[in-house]
């Protein structure tokens, strides 16, 4: 998290601003708060974006299907406006670090953590799933590590699979290189089963520190995930036998999230419980959480000083 600059707004809709959360191909992320004191995460559009009619469009359908999504381990959306001159989309805001930057910073995680991990988000995709969506961009930096357990974000490019896919179906493939399925990368019908391939991905990484399929160049990562066995690093042998379950290329054979839950419990030996819940993150990664905590405070007092009222254009 960092403060806001000079240029950055102080109010999206109804939200004071706190600190800017980064930014991405869509756009922007703010940490902000409402009337009421309930921190968000507010992520506007890019403006150029914005002006796209066809791209208005999706968004509007995305955060209608994201509205839909519940369960514990998902960011609920809370608020939107799809119809604003700068289009945006609040929803629950968790301190922790993208399993990206823990791994950068801590390297892999231990195998209880990664159990417990897999276990949280295959319930989030159960979650998804049962509404008929498919997340299509499950990846490190979309799952947030929280004190009680993980979050999958970023519902922004899930799409229902009841034949409304029309507005997605514009010859570019959407998803994450490394962690997209064979069939995203073949422009193939994509279900379910394609966010199983990606959380397999995911957790081969969060085991090991590596991702699954390597390569120079883009291309010649998508061609390994189409063609080749994954090149999975260290890790138990139960978990592998999972990973590799996950990464198969024929959508089909890939487990369910509800199987994937019951095999990972299977695997604990703390049983279903433990997976997860308090203690399951490593001592590192408490403390970084703890500190995000701290920082969150600081910039809620710097942002009430300097808060404004103006309001997002």
């Amino acid at each position: 998290m960092q403060p806001l600059g000079p240029d950055e707004p102080r109010a999206i809709g109804p939200y004071r601003l706190v600190g800017s959360l980064g930014a991405g191909g869509m756009g922007r992320v703010y940490l902000g708060r409402s009337a009421g004191g309930r921190t968000v995460a507010v992520k506007i559009v890019h403006p150029y974006v914005a002006h796209d009619e066809a791209f208005r469009a999706r968004f509007r359908r995305e955060v209608a299907a994201a509205r839909r999504v519940g369960g514990r381990w998902t960011a609920p959306v809370l608020d939107a406006d799809p119809d604003a001159a700068v289009p945006w989309v609040a929803t629950g805001f968790f301190a922790g670090p993208a399993l990206s930057a823990a791994v950068d910073a801590h390297g892999p995680l231990p195998g209880s953590t990664v159990r417990a991990l897999g276990a949280g988000l295959a319930q989030a995709l159960a979650a998804v799933h049962a509404l008929g969506l498919v997340h299509r961009d499950v990846k490190p930096s979309n799952v947030l590590l929280t004190l009680d357990g993980p979050r999958l974000i970023d519902f922004g490019i899930a799409r229902a699979v009841d034949g409304s896919s029309g507005l997605t179906s514009t010859g570019v493939t959407v998803g994450s290189p490394g962690f997209m399925p064979p069939e995203a990368i073949l422009g193939k019908d994509v279900t379910g089963a394609a966010d199983v391939f990606s959380l397999g991905a995911v957790l081969a990484y969060a085991a090991s520190g590596q991702t699954a399929f390597r390569g120079g160049s883009t291309a010649t990562l998508l061609y390994k995930v189409v063609h080749e066995e994954p090149e999975l690093g260290p890790m138990d042998a139960g978990l592998r036998e999972l990973v590799l379950r996950c990464l198969e290329k024929e959508p089909g054979v890939r487990p369910g999230p509800d199987e994937l839950l019951g095999l990972l419990t299977a695997l604990d030996p703390g049983g279903p419980a433990a997976l997860p819940g308090p203690g399951w993150l490593p001592g590192p990664l408490v403390e970084q959480v703890s500190r995000m905590a701290v920082g969150l405070l600081d910039l809620e007092t710097d942002g009430r000083d300097g808060a404004d009222g103006g309001a997002a254009a």
